[in-house]
């Protein structure tokens, strides 16, 4: 019979690009202003649920993600991997969202699909770091979780094992279905995308038939339950912090200067 499984993705400004355009003036995010890549962990969820997919005979993954058009972008990449279907949940009401209206609007997405028996997502997205989305929307679906999986260690049709990280050590879970996971970078590299479907999908486009628009109506979401309306989240102040050295000083490439650095740090109580 196999496995529904559910993968939620994402498209994120790369903050190792940032600049002091990267903020609006009402707080969100310009994602304008930065290049747009796949959230890297939700890389290694997807990569996790096409290993599932390979061990369950039957099993189908299909990706959503919540965006703008330009977002299909991560969808063609989840195609191109070996996703069976995917979505683009995309409305100018969801805009705005905070990780409450966010999670509301996949739990809805995800209901939209019908049966699932695991939610796959990254741990967190790296343009919030808030970690917050996959557990709330669990939460909001009624439905077990283990968070900061590295690796799903044991899978059949009933039930998984998984493998997670904590201080100092890891765990092994087990639950059975229905089970969101969310996953860390600690797990199988994400693959390489597949020749072939590059050729078959490289000129899919968001509200073709391989790229359907899920808006506010068709997954049946509350207006007032999203976008800002639903985010009790505010910015209130943003400040530009920038550091400026006032002191360089070269430290010889010696034992000698090695140790009048470290004499220098611990002295000044940078250091012990």
């Amino acid at each position: 019979m196999g496995l529904n499984l559910v993968v939620l993705v994402k498209q994120v400004p790369d903050t190792q690009n940032i600049t002091g355009d990267a903020m609006k003036e009402d707080g969100t995010v310009n994602r304008g202003a930065l290049p747009a890549i796949f959230n890297p962990e939700d890389l290694y969820a997807l990569e996790a649920a096409l290993r599932v997919k390979e061990e369950v005979a039957g099993s189908q993954v299909h990706v959503i993600t919540m965006g703008p058009p330009a977002a299909e972008q991560v969808l063609k990449e989840s195609l191109y991997r070996g996703a069976d279907t995917v979505a683009l949940i995309t409305d100018r009401k969801f805009a705005g969202a905070d990780t409450l209206a966010t999670s509301y609007a996949l739990k809805c997405a995800i209901e939209k699909i019908g049966k699932y028996d695991i939610v796959f997502c990254g741990r967190q997205a790296i343009d919030g770091d808030t970690a917050q989305v996959g557990p709330q929307t669990a939460e909001k679906l009624g439905i077990n979780q283990i968070t900061c999986v590295s690796t799903i260690e044991q899978i059949d049709e009933d039930s998984l094992i998984a493998r997670r990280s904590i201080e100092g050590g890891f765990e092994i879970v087990k639950s059975a279905y229905p089970i969101l996971v969310t996953m860390t970078d600690e797990g199988h590299a994400p693959r390489t995308s597949s020749a072939i479907k590059v050729m078959t999908y490289k000129n899919t486009k968001a509200g073709d038939k391989e790229i359907p628009l899920w808006n506010i109506d068709f997954i049946g979401a509350d207006v007032e339950a999203c976008g800002l309306k639903g985010s009790p989240t505010k910015v209130k102040k943003i400040e530009s912090v920038v550091l400026k050295s006032e002191e360089l000083q070269m430290v010889e490439n010696t034992d000698e200067g090695i140790n009048n650095l470290m004499h220098t740090l611990i002295t000044d109580h940078t250091l012990g």
